[in-house]
């Protein structure tokens, strides 16, 4: 008997025909055929920590998920042990004070972080701008949402900082919110305190929102810098921070936002709606985790990464590719040979050739169309042996 097909008279949403699969999604699949098929890919594509939280955290986590009162309804804005954890991360880690009762947002990660913004200050046909390259996130749920996309261009000129002279030019006219994320992804380019200093300037002289996206500060770099560090940043700025990256916890869905009081009421309004908190041991380990000592992450966060990043820089050479020594975070981004007409004609032959699976820049935007990114997220022994097979095709 064959399966009933969809009702063909049912179609979906609108909003769909304005995206598409996420690229990871679907390459995903490919590469797990082939891994099926017995080829061994190596994955150097994800920013997915391989390696473990601290052993604290997840003892934390066994601990409180085995008593009887830890599994009922959480409150949505969490409880007052993780944000007086995240506050004191900030105070650590970046000078910030930050009141944990009311300028604090847990969150389900960042990208929950996104589509609550999103929802709470942008009405559908406001403009929004967002970064090329950028984290395709902030366009795709933008889009989702009925946004009118703005994107302003990022470029090895500038550093890919933001043109300031460039954005004056443009018409702002409608425009809530504007996207930013440094230390970046994917350039890699660090976080400036001058380029913060003239986001805020922006945001306060046009009525702007600017969100700084800001997972990597503490990954292969000893400046830990925040948005939030700017004077009169609180009044117009909104900054994510996240678990999966600095605390080796993707899985988990740990993030944070911070912001004026009056900002989190708004987020919150909408985040209440849609979802029923997090799990308490989960939020408690993670309150553990915020407080790993300095010699882990010295470890985690800056001399794995260093070792690695030796190695990723050695594939980018052996693929005669290009790229800027400075970069910070958990990836490498570098530019392709002219030889190739389009990036896809080299990440497809390094993926079924040297059987690597690394990342085409331009599911980043039109400006990473002749660039690639290795991720670190792969041990040693991985990386080498990427480096050995990219080697044995393109050597």
């Amino acid at each position: 008997m064959e399966d009933k097909v969809y009702n063909p008279h049912i179609q979906p949403a609108e909003r769909l025909a304005t995206i598409t699969e996420y690229y990871f999604s679907r390459k995903l699949k490919e590469v797990a055929s082939m891994n099926a098929e017995g080829m061994d890919i190596i994955s150097l594509a994800i920013g997915s920590p391989d390696m473990p939280p601290s052993k604290q955290t997840i003892e934390t986590l066994c601990e409180h998920a085995h008593k009887d009162n830890s599994h009922g309804y959480q409150p949505t804005s969490g409880i007052p042990e993780l944000r007086q954890a995240m506050a004191e991360f900030y105070k650590k880690w970046y000078d910030v004070s930050l009141d944990p009762n009311s300028e604090i947002q847990p969150l389900i990660g960042s990208k929950e972080g996104i589509l609550h913004v999103t929802l709470a200050f942008v009405n559908p046909g406001d403009r929004v701008l967002v970064p090329n390259p950028g984290y395709p996130t902030y366009t795709s749920l933008n889009k989702i949402l009925g946004s009118e996309i703005v994107p302003y261009e990022l470029s090895p000129s500038t550093g890919w900082q933001p043109d300031f002279n460039a954005l004056e030019q443009m018409d702002l006219s409608g425009v809530k919110l504007m996207w930013t994320n440094y230390p970046n992804m994917p350039t890699g380019a660090r976080a400036l305190r001058s380029t913060y200093e003239k986001l805020v300037d922006f945001a306060l002289r046009h009525n702007i929102v600017v969100v700084n996206d800001n997972p990597y500060s503490l990954i292969l770099s000893h400046e830990h810098l925040s948005i939030l560090q700017i004077p009169r940043a609180k009044e117009c700025c909104i900054e994510f921070n996240s678990m999966s990256k600095s605390h080796n916890m993707p899985g988990w869905r740990v993030g944070m936002l911070a912001t004026n009081a009056e900002f989190v009421k708004w987020i919150l309004k909408v985040k209440s709606n849609i979802d029923s908190g997090t799990f308490r041991p989960l939020q408690l380990a993670a309150a553990k985790a915020y407080r790993n000592d300095n010699a882990w992450h010295e470890e985690a966060n800056y001399a794995t990464y260093a070792r690695r990043r030796t190695l990723a820089e050695q594939i980018m050479t052996a693929l005669n590719c290009t790229f800027d020594p400075k970069q910070v975070g958990m990836f490498l981004w570098g530019r392709i040979p002219e030889t190739y007409p389009n990036v896809e004609e080299l990440t497809e032959r390094v993926l079924h050739e040297a059987r690597v699976f690394i990342t085409p820049g331009f599911i980043f935007g039109s400006a990473g169309e002749r660039y690639i990114r290795i991720s670190l997220c792969a041990n040693e022994e991985k990386l080498s042996e990427a480096l050995t097979r990219v080697k044995r095709v393109f050597g």
